[in-house]
This record gives structure tokens, sequence and C-alpha cells, in this order.
């Protein structure tokens, strides 16, 4: 069980990490490059797809209206998140599988670069 600090500490930091609206998330979840980044177990959806869309429901929730099974998931975005962004690849990563599969998580890297 979390604390009120553990989960206002997840939640911002979700916030922040977290820089693509639910409807653009959704935009992409629905491309066949999302689909396709991410390791897929058993030809299904990847874990990455996956958690897009759970992602997508926290966003579309209200604050009140979060679980422990929501804060959980936020923390896993959180961590993956803060992972991968320290594995950036050298040169222009637009068209880079570690972009798609940070994007499959809800963050564009390249959000801010006017790109």
């Amino acid at each position: 069980m979390t604390n009120d600090a553990d989960k206002r500490e997840t939640w911002d930091s979700f916030r922040e990490l977290v820089n693509m609206t639910p409807s653009s998330l959704e935009k992409w979840l629905a491309t066949d490059d999302s689909e396709a980044a991410g390791q897929h177990k058993d030809g299904g959806e990847s874990t990455g797809h996956a958690s897009g869309r759970a992602v997508v429901d926290i966003l579309r929730k209200k604050k009140g209206d979060l679980t422990d099974a929501d804060y959980a998931h936020m923390r896993k975005v959180n961590g993956y998140i803060h992972r991968h962004l320290a594995q950036r690849p050298k040169g222009d990563v637009w068209d880079t599988r570690w972009r798609r599969s940070l994007m499959n998580w809800g963050h564009d890297p390249l959000a801010d670069s006017g790109k």
C-alpha cells in the first residue's frame, strides 16, 4: 500500500514524463509503427503498446478516481521512461525504434524539439 506522499510523487513524475495527450497517444497507438515497436510475447501485443492503452485510461481519469493498480502502473511507466531516456542513441532519433518504443509508453522525446 502506498501513502499519500508516494502517490503525489508518482503522479508528479508521471505527469512530467508522459508528455503525450490521451488523444495523441491513442492516435499513435493505432499506427503500424506503434504496433511494431517493442517486445512482443507469443506474437501478441507488445508490452509497451499495452502499457500505452493503460496510460490513456489513466490520463482520462480524475486524480481522485485513480486506483492502487493505476499508481503501480504509473510507477512502471516512470521507471521505463527514465531507463529508456538514458539509452538515447546518437544522431537523429526521429524514425528510430527507441523513439517509437518511448511513444508507446506516452513519452515523445522530440515533443519539445519543434521537429
